[in-house]
C-alpha cells in the first residue's frame, strides 16, 4: 500500500491539527491515525535512534557538507543518530575529505577496497548499523538533507518512507525522464499501486525488513527500485513525501542506456519473483490470442485452418500460465528470509 504525502513540513500538520486532511496538504488515503500520531511525535518518537548512510563514490567536493547538514537536522530535532559514510573504492579525493570527519562521535568511516556497487555499499553499512532504522542519502548535494528528521517522525508505523522527487524544483535531465517515466509506468502496473518515486536515494526505512529481502537485494543501484517493489508487492506500508532534488555537484556515475536496461530487466524479474502471474498471465493470453489469429487468418487466406501451428501456439499459451500457477505456488510457499554472507541481525 502506498500512501502519498505532499507537503513541505510535517510541523504544519501539528499546527494546524483542526483543519481538515485537505486543507493540510496531505494528499492520498491518509488515515486519521495517522495525523494522530504526527501529534504525538515529541511524546512518542522523538527518542527513536536513526543510522544514517552516506554511500559515495568520487564525491569529495560535497561528502563533508552532507553529513554537517544529516548532523545539524537531527541535532536539532533532539533525536539520537549516527552516520556511517562508506566510500566505495573512490579514486579523488573523498577518502581524504572524510577522513577529517571520522573523529567525529556520531560518525564512523567504512571503505570498499575497490568500487563494489551502491547496494553493497548499502548492505555492508546496514550490517554495522546500531539503530533499527535506517535512512539513506546521497553525498552529492541533490537532496534535501534539512527534511530528513521528517520523514524519521513519519515512521511511527510506517514500514518505509521515501522522499519522492516530485516539488517544484526538481533538476533531473532531460534525456533520462523518459526513461524513468516508462519504468515507473511498468513498476505501477505490475505492483499494483501507484509509485510516485521508484528509486529515490533518500528513504528511511527498517532494519528487520531489509534483513528479511536481503538475499534479493543487488549490489548495484537498483538497490532501491528492488525494497521499493519488495515492500509494496508484499503489501507493506510505503509513504511518499514530496521534496525538491537540486542539481548534482560532480560527475554522475549513472550510465544511462546500460542502467536504464537493468533497471527494466530487475522490475520483471522482481515481479516475476514475488507476482509471476503477473507476468505469465499477459503472456499467456498474448499467445492464446495470436493461436486464434493464425486459426482465423489462415482459414480465411487460404480457405483451410493452420492447424499445426495454432494448435502448438495454444499448447504454448497453456503451459506458461501453468509455470505462471507453479511458480505462484511456490512464492506463496517460500518466506524470502534470508540473510547470509552478512552481519543483520
Amino acid at each position: 500500500m502506498a500512501t502519498i504525502i505532499d507537503h513541505d513540513d510535517a510541523t504544519a500538520l501539528l499546527a494546524e491539527r483542526d483543519q481538515p486532511c485537505e486543507d493540510l496538504g496531505v494528499i492520498g488515503p491518509v488515515r486519521e491515525r495517522d495525523l494522530a500520531n504526527l501529534r504525538r511525535q515529541p511524546a512518542q518518537i522523538r527518542k527513536t535512534g536513526v543510522t544514517v548512510i552516506v554511500p559515495c563514490f568520487n564525491e569529495e567536493t560535497m561528502v563533508a557538507a552532507t553529513v554537517d547538514a544529516i548532523a545539524r537536522t537531527l541535532s536539532r530535532a533532539e533525536r539520537p543518530f549516527e552516520v556511517i559514510i562508506i566510500d566505495d573504492g573512490s579514486t579523488d579525493g573523498t577518502t581524504s575529505a572524510i577522513a577529517t570527519l571520522s573523529g567525529r562521535s556520531h560518525v564512523t568511516v567504512l571503505r570498499n577496497p575497490r568500487n563494489r556497487g551502491y547496494g553493497y555499499s548499502l548492505k555492508r553499512a546496514v550490517g554495522e548499523a546500531r539503530h533499527e532504522l535506517i535512512a539513506i542519502t546521497d553525498a552529492d548535494g541533490t537532496y534535501p538533507n534539512e527534511r530528513l528528521d521528517e520523514l524519521v517522525a513519519l515512521m511511527t508505523d510506517a514500514d518505509m518512507v521515501v522522499g519522492a522527487r516530485t516539488g517544484n524544483a526538481v533538476h533531473v535531465p532531460m534525456f533520462r525522464r523518459p526513461a524513468k517515466w516508462a519504468l515507473r509506468r511498468i513498476a505501477e502496473y505490475l505492483a499494483e499501486t501507484r509509485i510516485p518515486d521508484l528509486n529515490s536515494g533518500m528513504r528511511v526505512m527498517k532494519r528487520s525488513l531489509i534483513r528479511r529481502f536481503l538475499s534479493i537485494l543487488p549490489d548495484g543501484f537498483s538497490f532501491t527500485t528492488t525494497i521499493t517493489l519488495a515492500l509494496l508487492t508484499h503489501g507493506y506500508d510505503v509513504r511518499y513525501v514530496s521534496i525538491d532534488y537540486a542539481k548534482r555537484v560532480g560527475r554522475s556515475s549513472i550510465r544511462p542506456v546500460r542502467d536504464t536496461l537493468n533497471f527494466f530487466s530487475l522490475i520483471v524479474r522482481t515481479v516475476m519473483y514475488f507476482r509471476p502471474l503477473k507476468i505469465f498471465a499477459p503472456a499467456s493470453a498474448a499467445v492464446f490470442a495470436t493461436a486464434v489469429f493464425v486459426a482465423i487468418a489462415s482459414k480465411l487466406a487460404l480457405g483451410q485452418v493452420a492447424d499445426v501451428t495454432a494448435v502448438t501456439l495454444a499448447s504454448a499459451s497453456i503451459q506458461l500460465l501453468a509455470i505462471g500457477l507453479l511458480a505462484d505456488l511456490i512464492d506463496k510457499r517460500s518466506p524470502t528470509n534470508s540473510a547470509r554472507g552478512w552481519n543483520i541481525e
